[in-house]
């Protein structure tokens, strides 16, 4: 049973028990704060005037026995943060900050900066994270509510509705207004913003079912914005790629487990060690919520076509991945950000939900931005983050605040990746959408038949790569000679001009496979002059089911072929450390192979020819703007 609600005050506080605020300037503002009374939103959180905002913290000593957290709908106590902007004013526009995985609420800095542009500011630590009931001081502080504040990795049916429970508290208080709510989050909450941005007006209920989003009071909620950035859009596809993804398609709902692709092997277990020492597991075969057994399961590796590996894929899929949510109404306005170099969440998370979108609802105001930032090898540079938050605060101004004059994004921007990754990125490019953003393309057709092996691939090359043993650099080199076993093909070495890759490496082969549990790695590298050094600049992982003429994508990338250099594409038969190794032993026999470059210069510049004729496996349906014919 769910405990009665801790109360909320529900309005202004009195004169007797008010904070008096300070009268200070409002840099991001240009303009000074208002002196008036304090708001305090939850009974439990400390408000006081803080650098021209009012900044509510829960506070939580467990030595102390103090918990000043917040319980949601179902009574898990989470660790809350508000701010407010200064004075006492009522049904303000209000932006959810949503943090990374094993992450906790954001600091004062975090909020003031939206605060001081007229925001309400909610963040919190989600549950089963550090105050939120992740570690064993702060559990034994509310035994009851913790029962069930253990991680569910962004359950649409917990955490997500979390969100939308400590939201509605605020309009029931008459700080929020119901119909500008905004979402802003990465990563883990990147992942929760898109949610948000699916659900729009609806909550999903413990058993899936969809209603309607109404406040504790009963008002009705609907999100106006978010700004979901490295989200991604179907986590089973993320963690587990089968390569069927393609940028030219609208993504069928179960694409992600047919069939289940190959395990990012060191991204997966770097998240379990991760969350474990920052938050708290379910206990074991705990439904809907069992990552350890999940983790081992996959961990485990082939055969992934048994009941439980094909019931963790459908659990993952349905109730924790923005795609999967009933898509017969429009999403909110959502700005999607996602990295070149990101090998966790790839741009084809941003991909998936773009194409979807503008297919079934074209008036609705989605955009994207790529560039080299996101986890790991990525660059993240300062200039391009600046050039990012800027399209963010302008998104959340005009769909949430409700700024009309404000100018957003529209279409698509990139920046490209460069090396040394201090270097000024390329670009900005900038398309009306995903389409146009490349509209020529560079060719390269296989001769003959070659055979990769299983077992074949230099462990260092693939350490050196790897986003967990390698440093985190996208710009590490390895030697660039073939090597056994593989399959390698090369274009001609780029003319006096080069030219600029914008999107996803595309290869049509025949495949003729051997053995058990076989599966592809792809990989795009730049090779210097002379037979110098290569860097990766793309990859991809692709579950074999059986043979014959097959399409596969390499995760897309911004990057300038410069003069004198070649790009190579090398298949194997595995990535590791990256993509877990294959339990079978297996041969797989390429021919007929054709690679295909998107690239910013137009046909008949430099090498860029017209794209060829799209290949669109059965089932498949193109996504707007693309026509099944060469252009």
């Amino acid at each position: 049973m769910t405990r009665p609600r801790r109360k909320i005050t529900g309005r202004l506080a009195g004169a007797a028990a008010a904070v008096a605020v300070a009268v200070l300037g409002v840099a991001a503002l240009g303009a000074p704060g208002v002196a008036g009374a304090a708001v305090r939103p939850f009974d439990r959180l400390d408000c006081v005037p803080r650098d021209g905002v009012q900044f509510c913290e829960g506070r939580l000593d467990p030595a102390a026995g103090l918990d000043g957290r917040v319980e949601s709908w179902d009574g898990v106590p989470l660790d809350v943060n508000v701010a407010l902007p200064a004075g006492a004013e009522r049904d303000l526009p209000l932006v959810v900050l949503l943090h990374g995985w094993s992450g906790r609420k954001g600091k004062f800095e975090d909020l003031r900066t939206w605060a001081a542009r007229g925001y309400a500011v909610l963040s919190y630590t989600a549950r089963g994270f550090q105050g939120s009931c992740g570690r064993p001081d702060n559990r034994a502080l509310d035994p009851e509510g913790c029962a069930q504040g253990f991680i569910r990795l962004d359950d649409t049916r917990y955490e997500v509705r979390d969100t939308q429970e400590l939201a509605g508290r605020l309009v029931d208080e008459g700080i929020a207004d119901p119909r500008r709510i905004g979402a802003v989050g990465g990563s883990y909450g990147g992942g929760h913003a898109l949610a948000l941005a699916a659900l729009r007006d609806r909550v999903m209920a413990p058993d899936g079912s969809l209603v309607p989003w109404r406040s504790p009071a009963g008002r009705p909620m609907r999100l106006a914005g978010a700004a979901p950035d490295i989200p991604w859009s179907d986590l089973a596809y993320a963690l587990t790629p089968n390569g069927r993804h393609l940028d030219y398609a609208v993504a069928p709902a179960r694409q992600s487990r047919d069939p289940v692709g190959v395990v990012k092997q060191s991204f997966v277990a770097g998240l379990y060690a991760s969350g474990g020492a920052s938050g708290h597991y379910a206990p074991a075969a705990t439904p809907g919520a069992d990552i350890t057994g999940w983790f081992r399961r996959m961990e485990a590796g082939e055969p992934y076509a048994d009941a439980s590996a094909l019931q963790i894929a459908s659990e993952v899929t349905a109730h924790h991945s923005a795609y999967a949510i009933p898509h017969g109404r429009a999403p909110a306005p959502v700005l999607i950000s996602n990295g070149w170099t990101d090998d966790l969440f790839p741009v084809d998370e941003a991909l998936r939900f773009y194409n979807r979108t503008r297919d079934e609802h074209p008036r609705t105001p989605i955009a994207l931005f790529l560039s080299d930032h996101g986890h790991m090898r990525a660059a993240n540079k300062p200039a391009d983050e600046a050039r990012r938050l800027a399209r963010v605060v302008a998104w959340i101004d005009r769909w949430v605040k409700g700024d009309t004059g404000t100018r957003v994004l529209r279409g698509v921007e990139a920046l490209t990746q460069t090396c040394p990754k201090d270097a000024a990125s390329g670009g900005p490019f900038r398309a009306p959408s995903w389409r146009q953003l490349a509209p020529g393309e560079v060719r390269l057709r296989g001769r003959g038949a070659k055979t990769i092996v299983s077992t074949a691939g230099d462990p260092a090359v693939g350490s050196a790569i790897d986003p967990i043993t390698g440093g985190g650099d996208a710009c590490a080199s390895a030697p660039s000679g073939d090597q056994a076993g593989t399959a390698t093909y090369r274009l001609p070495a780029a003319r006096a001009r080069g030219f600029t890759l914008l999107g996803s490496p595309t290869v049509v082969a025949d495949l003729s496979p051997r053995g058990e549990f076989p599966h592809l790695a792809a990989r795009l590298w730049d090779v210097a002059p002379g037979g110098g050094p290569q860097t990766l600049v793309a990859r991809g992982l692709y579950r074999v089911t059986g043979g014959g003429r097959q399409v596969l994508q390499l995760h897309p990338n911004g990057w300038r072929f410069a003069p004198g250099h070649v790009a190579k594409l090398e298949l194997l038969g595995a990535d590791a450390p990256y993509g877990r190794p294959s339990n079978g032993t297996f041969r797989v026999r390429v021919s007929g192979l054709q690679l295909r470059l998107p690239v910013r210069e137009r046909p008949g510049r430099g090498a860029a020819a017209a794209p060829a004729r799209l290949v669109v496996p059965g089932g498949a349906r193109l996504a707007p703007g693309y026509e099944n014919r060469a252009r």
